[in-house]
């Protein structure tokens, strides 16, 4: 029975919705992946799930040829024009990682191995896309057994990294709430943000209109990304995340161009599988040999990411309890940066035009800070670094 696709499609697709579930009711505090990952890996060890049911299931495949087009989509997801609005949130974001990416590169080469650093770098700063960039070019090294090590930092990653930023960001919501009894509040100016996302989508090609061809466009970007990356040294998520940004910027694809197309979730599962999929040769030794590098880097990631968010947040001259929690979202991204922004206003503000006030405060920076790092830079990184091996 388990032999046939569909039903072993439904049996891990189970474990992404129970995760997905879990992380709604738990306010992401449990990521999906985290227990779509684990889930898998008890199942097969504990001979639940046959070894090869995700060769059975056949969905992996898809999700393969899926990475390219997601990525395109990422590089579309933000108007350049918003991240200059945001600069010094940009600037905070890449200080962290930047100062966690030399911190690890440093300290886990000397402690374990330079492998061993770099299949930690990139999906502590980003999420699923630089996690696969990683896994795919530790498998072609010859390297698998380490496979575990970027798929349990991007499982855990969030779990250190949420409860810090919501300390820092209440800290800094009660400062606003005293300056706005003190009157000396001066709010941000957030509705560059809405009209800049807004203006991105205007003007729309009437060949644009067919779901059919929006995905096509977005298809035909990561075609032309994955035959770059073939034929020059650079890794294909780059040219597929530089391809997205161009795009937009040109209007030659929409903001969100996997959204617009409908066809976002299919694509993101799809890819989950392959996630999941990195894990299928993992054995309970290959954990318990990788746990302590794995701790490691979360540990050290984690401290080096506030600490570069805030040398940068005095740099720009921003209050360290606004820029500390902004560096930190490439331990979680979206949608848990919103999550935070939402429960922060909530329970700190007295009336919901102060809750108003905090959250439009809040939300901005950590959106722009996500993005720049889990959407973008940890890609970018990923497949820089990966290609050192």
């Amino acid at each position: 029975m388990l032999a046939n696709p569909l039903i072993a499609t439904v049996l891990i697709f189970a474990l992404i919705a129970l995760g997905e579930w879990l992380s709604i009711v738990s306010r992401a505090r449990i990521p999906m992946l985290l227990t779509a990952m684990t889930g898998f890996l008890v199942l097969v060890w504990t001979g639940i799930f046959p070894g090869d049911i995700l060769e059975k299931s056949q969905f992996a495949a898809l999700g393969a040829i899926l990475i390219g087009p997601a990525i395109v989509h990422m590089g579309t997801l933000i108007p350049i024009a918003l991240l200059k609005s945001q600069i010094k949130a940009v600037f905070i974001s890449l200080g962290g990682i930047l100062v966690a990416s030399a911190t690890i590169l440093i300290v886990v080469s000397l402690a374990f191995d330079y492998a061993t650093a770099v299949a930690g770098v990139g999906p502590l700063s980003g999420g699923i896309i630089a996690l696969i960039v990683t896994s795919e070019e530790l498998a072609a090294v010859g390297k698998s057994s380490l496979v575990v090590i970027p798929a349990l930092v991007v499982a855990f990653q969030g779990v250190l990294g949420m409860p810090l930023a919501l300390n820092f960001m209440r800290r800094y919501a009660l400062k606003l709430q005293k300056q706005m009894d003190t009157n000396t509040f001066i709010p941000m100016d957030a509705s560059i943000m809405y009209k800049e996302a807004s203006s991105a989508t205007e003007q729309i090609s009437p060949l644009k209109q067919s779901l059919t061809l929006k995905l096509f466009y977005v298809f035909v970007g990561a075609a032309i990304g994955v035959a770059l990356g073939e034929l020059t040294p650079i890794h294909y998520s780059l040219w597929c995340l530089a391809i997205g940004i161009i795009g937009l910027k040109l209007g030659l694809l929409e903001s969100k161009s996997l959204e617009q197309a409908n066809s976002f979730s299919i694509t993101m599962v799809a890819i989950i599988f392959v996630v999941i999929g990195t894990m299928a040769g993992v054995s309970p030794q290959d954990v318990l040999a990788n746990l302590p590098s794995i701790l490691l880097i979360l540990i050290l990631g984690t401290f080096a990411i506030a600490l570069g968010g805030y040398v940068m947040s005095k740099l720009v001259k921003w209050d360290v309890l606004k820029g500390m929690p902004v560096a930190l979202t490439a331990l979680f991204g979206f949608p848990a940066d919103y999550i935070l922004c939402e429960e922060v206003s909530r329970s700190v503000a007295r009336n919901k035009q102060e809750e108003k006030i905090i959250f439009n405060e809040l939300l901005a920076p950590m959106l722009i800070g996500g993005f720049t790092t889990v959407t973008v830079a940890s890609v970018v990184l990923a497949g820089i670094l990966v290609k050192t091996l």
